[in-house]
């Protein structure tokens, strides 16, 4: 797809790419297409001119959008390597991960250089930390230059004799992705350019993205199949009020966002059209059908991970119809198998799946840490994580069967989360954070009924406070919201 993509940038080269909004909503354009393909070029030139090589790594540390998406076209082009730095991973884990693939060469913006830099300790604030970019292998600057910064890539080099398409096979790695892990045993997801292409294939088939309607959306996989099929792409603004009204303004067939961008659109009082689309952390039924409320033709849940996405979808309808135990995350998209192990893990393979984990041997299954089960039509219903079992009173307590009935009207997100209760029992609380502006009193009306139905798993304790989220797909954070729950209800 990303040699499709090419083709169609350079097709019609006046046209809008990647869009972002006014202060109002209004849409301005950031890049057309023709400015794409001419710094796709610029970077594939710089790249090839010091050296690199197909098969060599390179990190990238550039936030999203047009530089980010040019960058790793021009590494496809020359069948390099990307490393993704992710600010949010730390940099301790960062740094034990690359030891494994230590860079040719870090490209990094200037905003990347300074949380790995002089704006440290403001940066931490916010869950962000690179380590010494320096440290892991040479730094070229991507865009503006800011004092302080590594020298810039050199967007001038000469573009004779740089190739057209590397000679590498479909089986050549084309992106390092790190996920969960810690120091001592570093995770990090590698893509082949086949399970990269697979991948943004059946993306591409779920958007159906037109050329003459806008999609929004800012990740790599929204990016580069609307592109391909000729829509520009919005990136979403960050702050929710001009969220509100860049949807307003711009009125997008397709909308991707993840459920906290979800929820905090909706608090800001936004409108949305056409299909909208959300992954990367449990979506309820409950948010899927605010957004449908909220002027959706349909809203979809997207079972991903890093290891395999997307692994499948499910409407707002569908779900909200499912009345068993769990979380329904729908049918797994076309290619894609899924299994069980001996306890109850998800299994998904299917050829959009990483090829292994960096250092490791290669395995076809995607061992996903999901407890789960296959209904009788062969749609996933999760049952929680299989490490965040509850312990009490001898009996194993599975969060994820429960947390969906928390998901009464007024609540924006729930969890289950056990707290030491002596003697190495644990207290099971149920943490949850009401819609902005919801009545407590009547919330925890409503919560009864639903709590009281739970039988053995019923919480000890219902806590209603906002839940700490982590990660760059904002997840909640469940070790986090065990200690907030253990500092506001003390010991046992």
């Amino acid at each position: 797809m990303l040699e499709r993509l090419d083709h169609a940038l350079r097709s019609r080269p006046e046209r809008p790419a990647v869009l972002t909004a006014a202060r109002t909503g209004a849409p301005r354009v950031r890049a057309t297409r023709g400015e794409l393909a001419e710094l796709a070029d610029a970077f594939a030139a710089a790249l090839h001119a010091r050296g690199l090589r197909a098969g060599d790594t390179v990190g990238v540390a550039v936030r999203p959008g047009p530089r980010a998406l040019a960058v790793l076209l021009a590494l496809w082009r020359l069948g390099l390597r990307g490393a993704v730095l992710d600010p949010g991973a730390g940099p301790d884990v960062l740094r034990a991960r690359l030891a494994l693939a230590r860079p040719a060469l870090v490209l990094a913006d200037a905003a990347a250089q300074a949380v790995a830099g002089w704006a440290r300790p403001l940066a931490r604030r916010a869950g962000l930390a690179l380590p010494d970019l320096a440290g892991l292998g040479p730094v070229a600057t991507v865009g503006p230059r800011l004092p302080g910064c590594a020298p810039s890539l050199d967007l001038g080099a000469p573009r004779l004799g740089v190739p057209a398409r590397a000679a590498v096979d479909d089986d050549a790695d084309a992106v390092i992705v790190f996920t969960s892990g810690t120091t001592s045993r570093p995770r990090a997801v590698v893509h082949t350019r086949a399970s990269l292409s697979a991948g943004m294939a059946t993306v591409s088939s779920l958007f159906d993205a037109r050329g003459d309607e806008p999609v929004l959306g800012g990740t790599f996989f929204v990016l580069v199949p609307s592109l391909t099929r000729g829509a520009a792409v919005a990136l979403p603004a960050g702050n929710a009020r001009v969220l509100a009204r860049q949807l307003h303004r711009l009125r997008p067939s397709d909308t991707y966002l993840t459920p906290p961008r979800l929820r905090d659109a909706l608090g800001a009082g936004a409108r949305f059209h056409g299909r909208v689309w959300t992954g990367s952390a449990p979506a309820g039924a409950g948010l899927l059908e605010r957004v449908r409320d909220a002027g959706a033709a349909e809203a979809w849940g997207v079972y991903a991970l890093t290891e395999l996405f997307p692994a499948a979808a499910v409407e707002s309808r569908e779900k909200s119809a499912f009345d068993g135990a769990g979380d329904l995350v729908g049918a797994t998209l076309p290619g894609v198998r899924a299994g069980r192990d001996d306890d109850g893990q998800l299994l998904l393979a299917g050829p959009a799946a990483r090829h292994r984990y960096l250092g490791e041997e290669p395995d076809p299954w995607v061992r996903t840490g999901d407890r789960a089960r296959l209904d009788a039509t062969g749609r996933i219903v999760l049952e929680g994580r299989c490490k965040d079992m509850v312990l009490r009173r001898a009996e194993n307590i599975y969060p994820g069967l429960y947390e969906p009935a928390l998901h009464v009207p007024g609540v924006e997100l729930a969890v289950l989360v056990g707290i030491p209760a002596g003697d190495g029992d644990e207290r099971l609380v149920a943490v949850v954070q009401p819609q902005r502006g919801a009545d407590e009193p009547a919330l925890r009306a409503a919560l009864s009924e639903p709590v009281a139905r739970m039988g053995t798993a019923r919480p000890d304790e219902v806590l209603l406070a906002r839940i700490p989220l982590s990660g760059r797909s904002r997840k909640p954070d469940r070790a986090a919201t065990a200690a907030l729950a253990a500092r506001h209800l003390g010991p046992a």
